[in-house]
């Protein structure tokens, strides 16, 4: 996902039950004036949440989601170098990114906020390998049998909606792909109800926002 250009302070709210560390993460934001602190009460008002824990494990994860269940929560962890935590179920929790507690400093603190808050990532290089392995199992396992890309579209799909935004018609992109017209347009009904997708116009949106065409 392309980051995001930030024009307003970011929002943090920050979850520690260590009241030193709390204390030590708060007085990171209070040096750097394109962040603001949130009161725990206004934590679903915050662009970004903050929760340091000593291990990261399936209980932290069910942690995040009492602080904010919204799918667009963005969640960085700072905890202990022990990640117990299954590496997807944290992305899907909302985990943008993770610091290891002994090993950051606070203009890499500062830092990581203004990427999550823009729309990016950070995770040390031993979780980036596990999610990479994570993807690549599903891939094989999971959306190869079924004809699908990690994208959630196959092949066949892309290249149909490649050519309706090129403004070609059914006939066209028949004759161009050596499919039927019945084909082309079974292919991108189905995508468009497994992706409840409204139209023509709103499956090649779709497309292009998803990177996919």
């Amino acid at each position: 996902m392309p980051q995001q250009l930030l024009t307003a302070t970011v929002r943090v709210a920050i979850h520690a039950p260590d009241g030193i560390i709390r204390a030590g993460l708060v007085s990171y934001l209070q040096h750097d004036r394109r962040v603001s602190e949130l009161p725990s009460d206004k934590m679903q008002e915050a662009d970004v949440i903050v929760v340091a824990v000593d291990v990261t494990d399936a209980s932290a994860l069910d942690l995040l989601r009492s602080l904010n269940d919204s799918p667009d929560a963005r969640f960085v962890m700072v905890t202990g170098q022990q990640w117990q935590a299954d590496i997807t179920a944290a992305v899907d929790c909302g985990v943008r990114a993770v610091l290891w507690r002994d090993a950051f400093t606070p203009a890499i603190f500062i830092r990581t906020l203004l990427t999550i808050a823009g729309g990016g990532g950070n995770f040390p290089h031993t979780l980036q390998g596990a999610l990479m392995e994570q993807v690549r199992w599903t891939q094989r396992e999971v959306l190869a049998p079924r004809g699908l890309t990690a994208s959630g579209v196959s092949p066949r799909e892309v290249d149909v909606l490649r050519l309706i935004a090129e403004g070609k018609e059914y006939s066209e992109i028949a004759s161009k792909l050596a499919y039927s017209e019945r084909t082309v347009k079974y292919t991108l009904y189905g995508l468009m109800k497994r992706l409840q997708l409204n139209n023509r116009a709103h499956a090649v949106s779709y497309a292009i926002r998803a990177g996919i065409i």
